[in-house]
């Protein structure tokens, strides 16, 4: 049935339409919020890049689960789950609270600190915070070229998937969802993305549903699975992988995966952009809730895989996923599973494009022009007091769209010769993320000490270390280099505090 001449039409006709309408209701949503009562209040770039503040609980749950969750969770994950074993679904399942986490630590907090402020992304709360310049380009240069990497493992994910299931050259599965996400995260910003994050929720747990069901129909049912899989893979339920994985090995993936996501600002910004108390603790309940299913469904898929394709040779691990979906499925199913993937792409993606926009535009671009408390007066609802402000809310809007489009455009071209094992370039950008972030944003809240200097220090220590750790293949006591590196970043924010000036009395008192 896979080799039949209608497979393939009738698998992509099913993801155009899927991605087709995910461009339409997202700019739709977006142009209908721009012009309710609500939206017109806001100013372009209160709308723009935090949705006028106005996510509710399952909004804010299935987009910080949409953003979270991303292609290395459908492919690469269930990829190593394949050789690895169950230990990967162990790993995996560190990731179940992090909503909880994000959203208990950061969420209240983040959120009247960032209407106080006029904050609508995590550098600019930085800036608030620290009251430095120097603090908001290291955050903006880190912010931009880990985001680039991340969004690059995106790309080559469901440009691999597509091209590996329908047997249409890689290019094709990259213009056709990477043309469409960057178009409704141009035009319809946060909130589209948001909006859109939803649905691509939904669509990611009926794809992991669906998977499972097919690995467990395929291998005869869970008894003949299990007899199937003690062949194909003896250390399947080995708790160490032949020895592969290391207690010492499990702990990062606890740094990197667990703590540490409360320094990835791609997450952390989800904080500034809820409705009310109501939202936030539901979408702490939902949240864990979705991502413990997504988690836990999509490993165990990986790991339960050697018991049907067993013999196939397969590039790399990635594509133990697609060759599973290829081989048993049929078109209408297959193009509904393959939809979950790329709707994590297309979500991840989407919030990392408009936050490296946001980056550009309201960090570094209305910071140099001296613009930074224009959209706080805005944000309150005074109206453009004469022409000159109109035509400059024009600029921006129009600078924010062809910042958007540009980003969305270079990560595209990186992406058209891929490197393999998307993975670990998702793990490596996180990793570099939560160096740069993790120190200033989390001292940042709860510390009154904590200073600029410090803020520095732990960025640039961090980073380096991180990059340097990682590319020397220097390990301490087998950890991989995350758990050094965010150590490193701590201490050095520790020290630059105790040496640099103390935050002026005047921005402690908006924040403590």
């Amino acid at each position: 049935m896979n080799n039949s001449s209608e497979y393939t039409p009738i698998l992509i006709a099913v993801l155009v339409i899927y991605v087709g309408f995910n461009l339409v209701l997202g700019l739709y949503i977006s142009k209908r919020h721009s012009q309710s009562e609500e939206g017109r209040k806001n100013s372009f770039i209160n709308n723009y890049f935090i949705g006028g503040r106005s996510m509710g609980g399952i909004v804010l749950a299935m987009t910080l689960v949409a953003t979270f969750t991303s292609a290395s969770s459908f492919i690469g994950g269930p990829g190593v789950a394949y050789e690895k074993g169950l230990v990967w679904v162990y790993l995996s399942m560190i990731q179940v609270p992090t909503a909880f986490i994000i959203l208990g630590v950061l969420g209240k907090k983040f959120a009247v600190i960032s209407r106080k402020t006029g904050a609508v992304t995590v550098n600019e709360y930085l800036m608030a915070r620290y009251d430095s310049k120097l603090v908001l380009w290291i955050s903006s240069i880190c912010l931009v070229l880990f985001f680039i990497a991340q969004m690059m493992s995106q790309f080559i994910g469901g440009a691999v998937l597509f091209q590996t299931i329908t047997g249409l050259p890689y290019i094709y599965g990259l213009a056709l969802f990477g043309i469409v996400v960057i178009l409704y995260t141009s035009v319809g910003g946060f909130k589209a993305v948001v909006t859109t994050d939803t649905i691509q929720g939904i669509i990611m747990v009926i794809g992991g549903i669906i998977i499972m069901y097919t690995v467990v129909r395929e291998a005869g049912g869970l008894d003949h699975m299990i007899e199937k899989l003690n062949h194909a893979n003896p250390k399947w339920a080995d708790i160490t992988a032949g020895g592969s994985v290391s207690k010492s090995f499990v702990m990062s993936f606890w740094v990197l995966v667990g703590l540490g996501v409360l320094g990835l600002p791609q997450t952390a910004v989800r904080g500034m952009g809820f409705k009310d108390t109501k939202a936030l603790h539901s979408a702490m309940i939902y949240g864990t809730i979705v991502v413990g299913f997504l988690m836990l469904i999509m490993h165990l898929s990986g790991v339960f895989a050697p018991a049907i394709l067993q013999g196939e040779h397969l590039k790399t691990t990635d594509y133990v996923i697609p060759a599973v979906v290829l081989k048993y499925m049929n078109p209408v199913v297959a193009g509904l599973f393959v939809a979950a993937p790329l709707a994590a792409v297309m979500s991840t993606v989407s919030s990392l494009l408009i936050l490296a926009s946001a980056t550009i535009v309201k960090d570094l671009y209305l910071t140099y022009r001296g613009k930074t408390g224009t959209a706080d007066s805005e944000m309150k609802g005074e109206p453009c007091a004469n022409t000159g402000r109109r035509k400059e809310e024009k600029k921006i809007a129009f600078l924010s769209v062809f910042t958007t489009l540009l980003i969305g455009i270079i990560v595209f071209v990186f992406t058209i010769y891929p490197p393999d094992i998307i993975v670990w370039i998702n793990l490596f950008a996180m990793g570099g993320l939560e160096c740069a972030f993790f120190a200033p944003i989390i001292l940042g809240l709860y510390w009154k000490r904590a200073n600029a200097l410090g803020a520095v220090a732990s960025a640039i220590c961090g980073v380096a270390s991180f990059l340097i750790i990682s590319n020397s293949g220097f390990s301490v006591g087998g950890t991989t280099a995350i758990v050094p590196s965010i150590v490193i970043s701590i201490i050095a924010f520790l020290v630059g505090t105790i040496i640099g000036k103390p935050t002026r009395k005047e921005i402690l008192e908006k924040f403590f």
